[in-house]
This record gives structure tokens, sequence and C-alpha cells, in this order.
């Protein structure tokens, strides 16, 4: 979660809308970022293979298995969480409402800088009465649901403290924090492979101790989607998953990635760009 593309507007938040008031605060709050889906605007690293509509398409998939993978996490974590959208831009709420589960509340979050983006989250999901806030990625679609278990239970213990999920760029996709230290923010290079291991730092001179997952990928090029693929077709054989963190299985994004491989035309596609990469390399 380390691509400032991702929330790129100029315009600070309107008003944070809500679907409705939660009847219990859970201890954590989980904030997936998460852009409203249109071509030529959301996923357009993966053009080509894809087309633009594709791109769009699947961003739209994403957001549903994310929300979902944040709800069965929800349903089977013993502190409970609270799942939400940190939405941009302005004016998409609809878009979010017909997209999401209807349990999956709203935080405007579109501001100039990315990690104003998550720390405006952070501050959010503890203004509503959490414990502990979570930010996290909409690029990993089968992130396993234990991680995320794993993070709310990590927070759930006695004093400050973080957890961060690296990311195989060199970014995060998880961010965890039971304060909203602006520090953990600051002066971080965005988009580069250096933001986890900057994070990390921030929170050593702050003395805030750091409970490190596993790493997993982000789709946002070419060789997450090829990985993605693969992953969901291993999956599909019902092949055995080896290791503690079994993938969640992101149903909405699977039969999307099914309609595509069926397609010729697609199928061609990748093809093309298999050997131009070939030449490059």
């Amino acid at each position: 979660m380390d691509r400032a593309d991702r929330f790129d507007g100029k315009s600070a938040p309107a008003g944070t809308p809500h679907r409705a008031p939660l009847a219990t605060v859970s201890d954590c709050g989980i904030a997936f970022m998460a852009k409203a889906s249109a071509p030529r605007r959301t996923k357009t690293r993966l053009v080509p293979p894809l087309t633009f509509d594709e791109a769009a398409a699947l961003n739209t998939a994403f957001l549903q298995d994310v929300a979902d993978n944040v709800l069965l996490a929800a349903g089977l974590s013993a502190g409970g969480i609270s799942g939400y959208a940190a939405y941009g831009p302005p004016g998409s709420e609809d878009f979010f409402r017909h997209t999401l589960p209807e349990s999956i509340d709203l935080i405007g979050a579109w501001l100039p800088n990315f990690g104003d983006c998550l720390l405006h989250t952070i501050g959010e999901v503890l203004a509503r009465g959490h414990g502990s806030a979570v930010v996290l990625n909409s690029d990993s679609p089968t992130l396993p649901t234990t991680l995320l278990i794993e993070t709310a239970e990590v927070l759930s213990r006695p004093g400050d403290r973080a957890v961060l999920g690296p990311s195989n760029d060199g970014g995060y996709y998880l961010l965890g924090l039971k304060a909203a230290h602006r520090h953990m923010f600051a002066d971080i290079a965005w988009s580069t492979e250096r933001v986890a291991e900057q994070t990390l730092e921030r929170a050593r001179e702050i003395g805030l101790d750091v409970h490190r997952l596993p790493v997993w990928y982000d789709v946002d090029d070419v060789d997450g989607l090829r990985r993605l693929h693969a992953e969901l077709r291993e999956q599909d054989l019902k092949q055995p998953l080896h290791g503690l963190h079994r993938p969640h299985f992101a149903k909405q994004t699977a039969r999307l990635m099914d309609t595509l491989r069926r397609d010729h035309e697609f199928a061609s596609r990748v093809d093309r760009l298999m050997r131009v990469e070939e030449m490059r390399a």
C-alpha cells in the first residue's frame, strides 16, 4: 500500500457518510483504501494486458472481495472487528453503497498526500470508539483472513503497539495502530520500495513496538496479476495449499478472471505482452 496514485485527489474529503449507527463498537476497526472504479482511472498499470474497462471491473471485484474478507474476519475474531471503506473521490458514495455490503461503513479519505489519507482514516476509525485502527490495501484480494484476525488480536493486547504487513514490493499491505501517531506517516517516500523500511524507522524513533506479519503481494502490475491467476487456479482445482496462512478465496475476482481466461482475445494479449517482456529481459 504505497502507490500514491491510488488516492491522488486534490480536495479534502467532504463529510463522511454513515450507513447506520453501529449497535456495538468492536475492539478493532479495519478500513480498506477504496477508489471508485472508473475506466482510465483505476488499475491502469494492468493495461495491457487488460483493457481499461476490464481494469475497472477488476478493481470492483477486488473491493468486493476485500470487503468480504474483512467481514469474514469479523465473524471469526474473538475481540470483534468492524469494516470500513476509506473511499474517494468525493461524490462516489453511491458507487460504494451499491457495490459493498451494507455492513461496511464509509469514511471519506481523499487528500492530496497518501500518508494524509492513511492518517485521516486511522483517526476517523479511532474517533468512532474502536480501541485500534487498521488501514488495509485493496490490491490483495487473496490476503489470508488469518492475518486480519492476528492483527486484531495483537492490537487488543495492553500497551501501545503497531502491526505492519509488508508487501513484496517494499510497501505494506496493512498497518494497525492503537493511536493516531502522525510521525508514522512523516517523511515517507510513497510509491517506492522503501515505504515499509521507513515506516519501521519511524516506529523506532518514537519507541513503538511493531509486530510484523508475513510478506504478501499487491496486484498492481502484470507479475502480480500472473500470481493472482495462478493462486485462484490452484484453489479452483482444489490443489493443496501449504502453510499456516491459507489465501482467502476471492470469489468475485475468481469469477472475473475465469471469464477473461475463456476469452481468446485476452489470451492473445497476454501472449503478446509476455513475448515483449522476454525480449526486454
